[in-house]
């Protein structure tokens, strides 16, 4: 806007010079024709100019550059007071055009600017030749740092632009991964060993059912208060809320007792032991120890061959420890797979060490074939303002205990 109206003032400043000069000449029609084609086609341009692919500039906008042109050269030839107007041309030019098509272009109107100033001044003026190219040098040059400045700009727009959207699409990745392996996690420690407990009371039942009717209804029983709790884990679980002993009342050390309870069979006794008193814990914290316990208790169950297993729960000063004991077979935890599609049994360390990592604890698994497996998630805590209490005599702080023999 700021230029069509420069040219617009400049071509009506020649006009009335020329009118007041000329006003008898026979050119007058023609210079004022081609004055208000002039201000017609530049009025025109007032449209953005829209760049294609590779560069190539709009059919129409070239003809309309080419037609000011032609008209501002003719005007000159008839009336050299109209050089001036190429000042705006210029700029227009510029913008318009590839840069060295534009500085050709300068040049010429450039050109006839010294052309039609000589005409009009008589004798030698030195800064006739050299004003109109040195103030055409000087806007060409700013024109082309602006323009490549701009471009620079815009370019680095576009690549925040699409670093924004590559983050965006990384974050999306990334939070669809850690979702699939919180789904994973809960999925196993709750309802597929539930369903796997099921199992193995309802095959025991149909053994035992012509031989000893009581013990085959009392797995069936079993089966079912076990299924109806599936089903309270499976509500939760789709509203994302806390683990159902957990919703319960009575915290962490309550829930681990219930567990223990639970998971106490004729073959199997399950013990729970607290050392001292946890206090409150961040429910996360609570919700990954007693998920962990019932993932570890489920290997102990369907591999250990065990007789006896203690959960132990108890509060450093600066962390949480659980300890899962068992007196079964045990393993080599070098050799243990680890991760999902390696087995149950793989699938629940895996389980329990990301469970531990994204609290920022360690599980530690201590195990040889044929003495029992320990496993020990320990997760840190910030320290109470006041000192914790005191550990039960007897038994030094975070040591574990032996599951006693049946």
């Amino acid at each position: 806007m700021v230029v069509n109206t420069a040219f617009l003032a400049l071509l009506a400043g020649s006009v009335l010079r020329y009118v007041l000069n000329h006003s008898d000449s026979p050119r007058l029609p023609w210079v004022l024709g081609l004055s208000a084609a002039l201000a017609v086609l530049q009025l025109a341009g007032l449209r953005p100019v829209v760049r294609r692919a590779g560069g190539d500039l709009r059919r129409a906008e070239l003809i309309r550059l080419g037609l000011v042109v032609g008209c501002w050269t003719v005007i000159v030839l008839l009336a050299p007071s109209f050089a001036w107007c190429a000042v705006p041309l210029i700029h227009t030019g510029l913008r318009v055009l590839p840069t060295r098509a534009a500085i050709a272009l300068v040049a010429a109107l450039c050109a006839l600017v010294v052309v039609g100033e000589w005409r009009l001044r008589q004798g030698v003026d030195p800064n006739l030749f050299l004003l109109p190219p040195a103030v055409a040098g000087l806007a060409t040059a700013v024109f082309i740092h602006t323009r490549r400045q701009a471009d620079r700009l815009r370019a680095l727009i576009d690549d925040l632009i699409a670093t924004r959207r590559e983050l965006a699409a990384t974050e999306r990745r990334e939070g669809t991964l850690a979702e699939r392996q919180r789904l994973s996690m809960e999925i196993h420690d709750t309802l597929a060993q539930s369903l796997s407990s099921q199992q193995m009371l309802l095959q025991a039942a149909e053994r035992t059912w012509d031989s000893d009717p009581d013990r085959a209804r009392g797995h069936v029983r079993t089966a079912e208060s076990i299924a109806e709790r599936s089903l309270a884990e499976a509500r939760r679980f789709v509203h994302d809320l806390a683990p159902a002993d957990l919703a319960e009342g009575g915290g962490l050390a309550q829930a681990l007792r219930a567990l223990a309870e639970r998971e106490t069979t004729e073959n199997l006794t399950v013990r729970f032991q607290l050392d001292g008193a946890p206090g409150a814990l961040p429910d996360r914290v609570q919700s990954a120890l007693l998920r962990i316990a019932q993932g570890a208790l489920a290997n102990v169950r369907e591999h250990a061959g065990a007789t006896g297993a203690v959960l132990t729960l108890s509060r450093l000063s600066d962390q949480v420890v659980l300890d899962i004991t068992d007196d079964g077979t045990g393993f080599a935890p070098a050799a243990a797979p680890s991760g999902a599609g390696a087995g149950d049994r793989g699938h629940g360390l895996a389980a329990m060490r990301a469970r531990v990592r994204q609290l920022g604890g360690t599980l530690a698994i201590e195990s040889a074939p044929g003495e029992g497996t320990v496993v020990s998630a320990a997760i840190g805590l910030v320290p109470p303002a006041s000192p914790p209490p005191a550990p039960r005599p007897g038994r030094p702080p975070g040591s574990r205990p032996t599951p006693e023999p049946r």
